[in-house]
């Protein structure tokens, strides 16, 4: 089940939560050029963890939730138009761990 907040879904996979641009946000950064993840581990709900420039924008992406960063795509940072895919397994930017169910369950559905 999916859940989106400020232009980001967020996918539950047991513990681990999948961050990604909707693709509203896709269409209004256009096609990104550059990404460069900024060197933190954990995050607060508004807190940025990448920095991205794309057609359209330069843009600083927020975390939709608090929680530990377990995965970044790191192929993104080398093929940085991945994140302008229309498949999941390429278009993610960031996976959390120990996230509060309770603040996943109160966003809104997907």
């Amino acid at each position: 089940m999916a859940k989106r907040k400020n232009f980001f879904f967020i996918e539950k996979n047991g513990e681990e939560y999948t961050v990604s641009m909707t693709p509203e946000l896709q269409d209004d950064v256009g096609t990104v050029g550059f990404i460069d993840y900024l060197d933190v581990d954990e995050v607060d709900e508004g807190d940025a963890f990448m920095n991205m420039e794309a057609a359209k924008t330069v843009f600083e992406a927020q975390a939709p939730l608090a929680g530990k960063i377990s995965a970044r795509n790191e192929e993104a940072e080398d093929s940085p138009e991945l994140l302008n895919s229309e498949k999941s397994e390429e278009n993610w930017l960031i996976k959390l761990t120990d996230v509060d169910e309770e603040a996943y369950n109160a966003l809104e559905e997907a």
